[in-house]
């Protein structure tokens, strides 16, 4: 977690992504990539891309977000901190996407409104959509964080082969902050298994990796999204911990994503990690 990105539209909720950004980057000596991201109609990005010169109105904009940017560098909490800005005239989530793989980056952070409904660069849509198809973590915070007080890391999963190696970064980022992990195993009526068969699958599982701060839940509700929030709800969680396959098209129409609804719907700040 030594880079860290904080796509920005300099709102309050932005502001709750760096400051958790910054705690995170303090304790691993790490930095931080700016992104504000400029949405242009279609002829002024083609014009701005072949050099056709400057167009008022997007200097306007570009001269606006780097007086912004001025602003949050002078933020108390970015001292020490090496911070780099960048403006980008695409799509919100998917220069976040190109621009994390550009800066090989680490961690990304954002703020989200969730499904409150209000205006901004943070909607639910745009939060899920980069927790979908981002391949590093993703952690989306809709308060200001204490990373110090992140004690209780509730990871939840079904435990199988493809988790392995998204738990594997959830293990590392528990291990950073020093969180105990609750692995919880939710059970629906669909997919129904009896304690003591989740609680093998689980105990099975670990044997491939080194971890030993851990207690194991199973839980039983009638989907994954609400076992999930009402689990975390239940034992005060400080994180919540999931997979996300990242699945687009026809394929997450029909599946869904458990990943995104959570972090949708959930008050605590939530970590994604791609399968």
């Amino acid at each position: 977690m030594k880079k860290i990105l904080v796509p920005t539209d300099f709102s309050e909720h932005a502001e709750y992504a760096l400051i958790a950004a910054a705690q995170i980057a303090k304790k691993n000596n790490g930095e931080i990539f700016l992104l504000h991201m400029l949405e242009l109609p279609t002829g002024a990005s083609d014009q701005i891309s072949s050099g056709g010169g400057d167009i008022p109105e997007v200097m306007f904009f570009i001269q606006k977000a780097r007086e912004r940017f001025e602003e949050v560098k002078n933020h108390p909490i970015l001292e020490g901190i090496p911070v780099t800005e960048a403006v980008q005239f695409e799509k919100a989530f998917e220069g976040i996407v190109k621009a994390s793989k550009a800066h090989n980056i680490d961690l990304v952070v954002m703020g989200s409104h969730g499904t409150s409904g209000v205006q901004g660069f943070f909607v639910g849509s745009n939060t899920e959509k980069v927790v979908r198809t981002s391949d590093i973590p993703v952690l989306v915070v809709k308060k200001e964080l204490n990373i110090q007080d992140i004690n209780t890391f509730v990871f939840a999963s079904d435990f199988s082969e493809e988790i392995k190696k998204p738990f594997q970064k959830a293990i590392s980022f528990a291990k950073a902050f020093g969180a105990r992990m609750d692995l919880l195993m939710i059970n629906t009526p669909g997919h129904f298994l009896s304690t003591e068969e989740s609680e093998k699958r689980i105990v099975s599982f670990l044997k491939n990796f080194d971890l030993q701060d851990y207690t194991m839940h199973v839980y039983n509700d009638y989907s994954v999204e609400k076992g999930v929030l009402n689990f975390a709800k239940r034992v005060n969680a400080d994180l919540i911990g999931v997979g996300t396959h990242g699945r687009t098209g026809i394929s997450h129409y029909l599946n869904g994503s458990i990943g995104e609804d959570i972090v949708n719907n959930a008050i605590r700040p939530v970590i994604t990690f791609k399968i």
